[in-house]
């Protein structure tokens, strides 16, 4: 028995050493100083492979949901942009694709594309990961980085952490890897969380005036958020059997005049996949599953646009347009 409760009180204090120990290295991390009083305003670029819950961490940043998330790796496609507006600092977040390493597509290469140029001009990067864990996939990403730009480590994901004190030895390995400016645990979806990391990422934005409006929330046009919008619903209702190759298009989005609504947003999309295996699969037993992205999308977009919206889904399968370099331009990547 004394044997029992000795073991656990020798385990509780290596535990306090630990924490000790990642206090240190937290503090240690964190610039002196936090600038000049004045208006800030600078560009944040968001930063990891696949599937660390980037999208998920910009929206929260951001305050409203412009980013789409599911649980399918390489959801997010586009470099997307979402602005939020505190007091006198203006953050600029730039959302960017998991860089893929896996396949070498012409989608693929677009999408790195994308996150090249995200990270080549930007006052802070945070490079996200999951706390604990650093892959071969994380250190590919890692190897992008060009010198002199301020990078924090975002260990997200922190509340799977089950003992926190097993993050300082963790942290300490990560410190050897690469310059961090600063190291942040967090969970983006603890409030907490996300009001630290705006104190933290203040003081590297520049004082100069603001980029944007203050109310605005994203440079992109409510068109493109309504393709991303049936994207997301598509893959949370098709789940890991749809290859994440499958897009959407948007055909038609024109605002009409009307009587009964302040807005009246009429929107066709079609949902491009490469068989016809995969266009039975999104459509469902009797139209059931396209029925219900249809119909959440549509909801999730009357909330986003404050309107009325009629939303058409159609389904059309574009063999190997994924492998199509004038294809993949076509339908909207860069």
């Amino acid at each position: 028995m004394n044997t029992e409760a000795g073991g656990a009180d020798e385990q509780g204090a290596s535990g306090q050493n630990d924490q000790n120990n990642l206090d240190a290295m937290l503090a240690a991390a964190r610039p002196a100083g936090s600038g000049q009083a004045g208006q800030r305003c600078g560009l944040i670029a968001i930063v990891g492979k696949p599937n660390v819950g980037k999208s998920t961490l910009m929206n929260a940043l951001v305050g409203q949901k412009i980013s789409i998330t599911s649980r399918k790796a390489q959801t997010t496609r586009h470099r997307i942009t979402g602005i939020r507006t505190r007091g006198s600092t203006q953050f600029v977040f730039v959302d960017t694709p998991g860089f893929q390493t896996k396949h070498s597509t012409a989608l693929n290469k677009s999408l790195n594309k994308t996150v090249m140029g995200a990270i080549g001009d930007v006052d802070l990067i945070l490079f996200v990961v999951e706390a604990g864990s650093f892959t071969l996939a994380d250190a590919k990403v890692l190897s992008l980085f060009k010198p002199g730009i301020p990078t924090l480590l975002i260990a997200n994901k922190l509340d799977t952490v089950h003992r926190r004190a097993e993050i300082a030895p963790w942290l300490k390995g990560m410190q050897e890897r690469h310059p961090f400016a600063e190291f942040v645990p967090m969970s983006a979806k603890k409030r907490d969380d996300i009001e630290r990391l705006y104190g933290i990422c203040e003081k590297y934005l520049p004082e100069q005036p603001f980029w944007y409006a203050e109310d605005e929330l994203t440079d992109r046009s409510e068109k493109f958020l309504a393709g991303e919008t049936v994207r997301e619903k598509l893959f949370r209702f098709t789940g890991d059997e749809l290859p994440y190759t499958s897009t959407v298009v948007i055909d038609k989005f024109d605002e009409e005049k009307s009587k009964q609504y302040k807005r009246f947003i009429r929107i066709a999309a079609t949902i491009v996949v490469e068989r016809d295996g995969h266009k039975a699969m999104v459509i469902g037993e009797k139209g059931e599953k396209l029925k219900r992205i249809s119909t959440e999308a549509r909801q999730e977009l009357e909330k986003l646009m404050d309107a009325k919206v009629f939303l058409e889904v159609w389904v059309k399968v574009r063999s190997g347009w994924a492998d199509d370099e004038a294809r993949v331009r076509s339908f909207g990547y860069e």
